[in-house]
């Protein structure tokens, strides 16, 4: 099923599967800017990633020596969510632990996402709440695709990533699926990044965002713009898939990240997740600003 929020200036489209944006439009311009998905390149747009973000080492992971199996960003994203909430300008989804997913992950919990439209932008907030007794381990973030070039205005490469602050952020490489903890640098965010496709050929672009950031992906080509903006996601993936030349970039704010090389496969020890204690609860948002 498919739910529509919008005001004079923007209107988003959801469905109940995954809690996943669909479709983000200026109603002035009739731009569309979210990516609508296509098999040959990716066939997803935004969805939601929890309780992991990014790939567990051999796809598993250990809670009190238990082992217990989980692909990649979790499950979520191939849930259907239960609607709380849907007014003109706000929707809220709600997913929570059943039988299902308590046979990969052990804990009871609900996640709601809630979406609003707050003039140009949209508002995306995760609001995580630990419904057991034990304390839970968990991650959460998002991964909305963008159309690049946006509105066919120019081509791929004649866009670029600006970001805010203008100051160089610590850069985590991967090495195939997992964070090589062994080798961060210092990445030149500083100025601004070129779009091209050799950009991506080692996966996504993984930088530390631990205070305020936006991320605008622009060109002199268009009078167009999208911008990511939060303040409570240490993290942010830059993907577009390579080699193919998809017409799109994906900019992912995350509370959480993929295991490092040297994980041991213990989820309290893994890098980036979060605890919550027994009817504790926590959220964790960001803004989607079109011109």
């Amino acid at each position: 099923m498919t739910l529509t929020i919008g005001n004079d200036l923007l209107e988003a489209t959801f469905k109940t599967a995954g809690a996943e944006l669909t479709s983000l439009k200026s109603r002035e311009s009739a731009v569309e800017f979210l990516w609508q998905g296509d098999e040959e390149f990716w066939g997803r747009q935004a969805p939601v990633l929890f309780p992991f973000v990014g790939r567990l080492k051999n796809d598993r992971y250990f809670v009190d020596g238990k082992e217990f199996p989980m692909g990649q960003h979790g499950f979520a994203r191939d849930k259907e969510f239960t609607v709380l909430t849907h007014t003109d300008e706000m929707i809220v989804f709600s997913l929570k632990s059943d039988a299902e997913t308590k046979e990969v992950y052990p804990y009871d919990f609900e996640l709601q996402l809630q979406y609003s439209v707050e003039g140009n932008g949209l508002l995306t907030r995760y609001l995580v709440k630990n419904t057991g007794q034990e304390t839970m381990w968990y991650s959460v973030g998002g991964h909305p695709a963008f159309n690049v070039p946006i509105n066919g205005e120019g081509e791929f490469e004649d866009y670029y990533l600006k970001f805010s602050p203008s100051k160089s952020r610590i850069l985590l490489p991967l090495s195939g699926p997992y964070v090589d903890s062994e080798n961060i640098t210092l990445g030149q965010t500083n100025t601004s990044i070129a779009f091209s496709r050799e950009l991506f050929a080692n996966d996504a672009l993984i930088y530390e965002t631990p205070e305020k950031n936006s991320f605008a992906i622009q060109s002199e080509k268009s009078s167009h713009k999208v911008v990511v903006s939060y303040d409570n996601m240490p993290f942010v993936g830059i993907w577009s898939p390579y080699p193919k030349e998809a017409p799109f970039v994906c900019i992912e704010p995350w509370q959480g990240i993929a295991d490092t090389l040297d994980a041991t496969g213990e989820l309290h020890e893994k890098t980036g997740v979060l605890s919550l204690k027994q009817e504790e609860i926590r959220s964790h948002e960001f803004l989607i600003e079109v011109e």
